[in-house]
């Protein structure tokens, strides 16, 4: 075999392990999307079809006709959104100003920062669920929106990447009689586009998928979040498979999407970073 042919067996061995491997990823995604589809008890039979024998949408109309999932539905998009766009602000502002901004105690300030990544996000949940009893926000969305607006990783990600930032062109805005403000919004924050846009589609899954926290501040199920009324539901319908993968199908869809529709910025935030930084 020539050295070409030899070249080209081992693409195609190699490409042919990564849709092995990819398939096999995939499998229980679509396998519960599949069975979202299944008439009632089809998904408890041995051993569980693949595919439904009748595609039916009773699931999804039964859930959102009679568990309420519409309610949590909008507010876990209420408090997703609301924590990614206030993240950004915050975390861009405070990121920027640790890369660029000259004062007292930055670089002190920051390491404290680095050293709470240790510490476990558990530790941190009484006393912080007592500081929004105090504050009068237990059981309210800004009980759950408020601790999420910052994050000592958003800091960190938007400070190695403004870093990259000439400092000449910050100085010519201040020469230009620029404040610091107009030179954040108007010159720095398009040029964080890319790793904006990363924050954004880390932030949003991270808010939508959280299930602990708004457990804990959350005590309305009127105002539960999508995986907590989820988790309650499951224990109402636990024998009902295909309502439950229903369920799930509703919990993955928007992120899911985000992620696709962003993928591009993404990856390109996430390189981008990784070597201005």
């Amino acid at each position: 075999m020539s050295e070409v042919g030899r070249s080209r067996w081992q693409s195609l061995r190699v490409n042919g392990a990564l849709v092995a491997l990819a398939v096999l990823s995939l499998a229980p995604l679509l396998w519960m999307v599949s069975v979202s589809f299944m008439p009632r008890g089809e998904a408890s039979h041995f051993p569980p079809p693949f595919l439904p024998s009748a595609v039916t949408f009773d699931n999804y109309r039964e859930l959102f006709a009679t568990t309420g999932v519409a309610r949590n539905f909008g507010n876990s998009l209420l408090v997703s959104v609301a924590i990614t766009l206030l993240s950004l602000l915050v975390n861009t502002m405070a990121g920027y100003a640790f890369a660029k901004l000259r004062f007292r105690g930055r670089e002190r300030i920051f390491q404290l920062l680095l050293a709470a990544l240790v510490v476990p996000a558990q530790v941190a949940m009484l006393p912080l669920f007592l500081l929004m009893k105090q504050l009068g926000l237990v059981n309210s969305y800004w009980g759950v929106i408020v601790p999420a607006m910052a994050t000592v990783f958003g800091i960190f990600l938007v400070r190695q990447y403004a870093r990259s930032i000439p400092d000449d062109l910050i100085e010519a805005a201040r020469i230009d009689g620029a404040g610091e403000l107009r030179i954040f919004f108007q010159v720095v924050l398009p040029m964080l586009k890319p790793v904006l846009v990363t924050l954004a589609v880390f932030t949003f899954m991270g808010a939508w998928n959280d299930f602990m926290w708004p457990l804990i501040v959350l005590t309305d199920q009127e105002h539960y979040t999508l995986p907590v009324a989820l988790a309650a539901l499951s224990r109402e319908h636990i024998m009902d498979v295909e309502l439950m993968m229903a369920s799930a199908v509703v919990t993955v869809l928007p992120v899911l999407g985000l992620f696709l529709v962003l993928q591009r910025y993404y990856i390109q935030g996430l390189l981008l970073g990784s070597v201005k930084g």
